[in-house]
């Protein structure tokens, strides 16, 4: 009869600290982020000549727009090189990627830089995303909101 009362006060002693153990939630809780397709095309006549589209996101109620990927466009044309560019507010333009060439698709060629998801460099709001072509004085644009 003593063993039953050694195993059973044994098992108490056990079980209590695990069970006044606080509770820690398993996964953290999820940043939200907004995420925004810009998108214009400049030129003048029909299509885009040139056209840009840029994926960009943010955590609500920041000021830092981070920006996924660009995407340029050019209708009419066979071939192409492009690069984009940005201007925060009340800055100069800089190269936001390098020369890319753009492939064939159709009637228009494309070329894209970046890749889906919450990466690629942070700008502020407000800042100016354009592309432009190799001997076209034209860029498309469109500003991060």
């Amino acid at each position: 009869m003593n063993r039953k009362i050694i195993t059973a006060a044994s098992l108490a002693v056990v079980l209590v600290p695990v069970a006044a153990a606080p509770t820690v939630s398993a996964a953290p809780t999820a940043a939200r982020y907004v995420d925004t397709r810009a998108r214009d095309c400049a030129g003048s006549g029909s299509g885009c000549r040139p056209g840009v589209v840029v994926h960009h996101w943010h955590k609500r109620g920041s000021s830092a727009r981070g920006v996924g990927w660009v995407y340029a466009s050019r209708e009419g044309v066979r071939s192409g090189t492009a690069r984009w560019l940005v201007k925060k507010p009340g800055g100069s333009w800089k190269a936001g990627g390098g020369w890319k060439r753009a492939h064939r698709v159709g009637s228009h060629v494309e070329t894209s830089w970046g890749r889906d998801g919450h990466t690629g460099p942070k700008y502020p709001r407000g800042t100016k995303v354009c592309t432009q072509f190799k001997g076209l004085s034209t860029k498309a644009c469109v500003t991060l909101k």
